[in-house]
């Protein structure tokens, strides 16, 4: 199985920012792909930063784009979020999520991180 740690997150005022990271063990040989979602109180979840190395691509919310950028370490096994230009409505937890290769959706998840961005 396979088993998603989040850390990094935590009280900024807007304009600061954040490194948030999600480390990776069990059954993590060659993930289809991670990604970073969010969830405000009251909002639907939502896709923030993924990488999908079955597809080969980067994906990205338009509200961070140029805000937010998502790195790992395979030797690590290990997936981050820079989080810079902090906006109170990014305030949410936020989850780090795995999808094996050849699954239809991401059925790995952390337990979340929280981010509080105050005015």
């Amino acid at each position: 199985q396979v088993q998603l740690v989040e850390s990094g997150g935590g009280l900024v005022q807007a304009g600061g920012s954040l490194r948030l990271t999600c480390a990776a063990s069990g059954r993590t040989f060659s993930p289809g792909g991670m990604g970073w979602f969010r969830q405000a109180p009251g909002k639907e979840r939502e896709l923030v930063y993924a990488i999908n190395w079955q597809e080969g691509s980067l994906s990205s919310a338009d509200s961070v784009k140029g805000r937010f950028t998502i790195s790992w370490d395979n030797a690590k096994n290990t997936v981050y979020l820079r989080m810079n230009s902090l906006k109170p409505e990014d305030t949410a937890v936020y989850y780090c999520a795995l999808r094996q290769v050849g699954a239809a959706q991401y059925e790995y998840w952390g337990q979340g991180t929280q981010v509080t961005v105050s005015s």
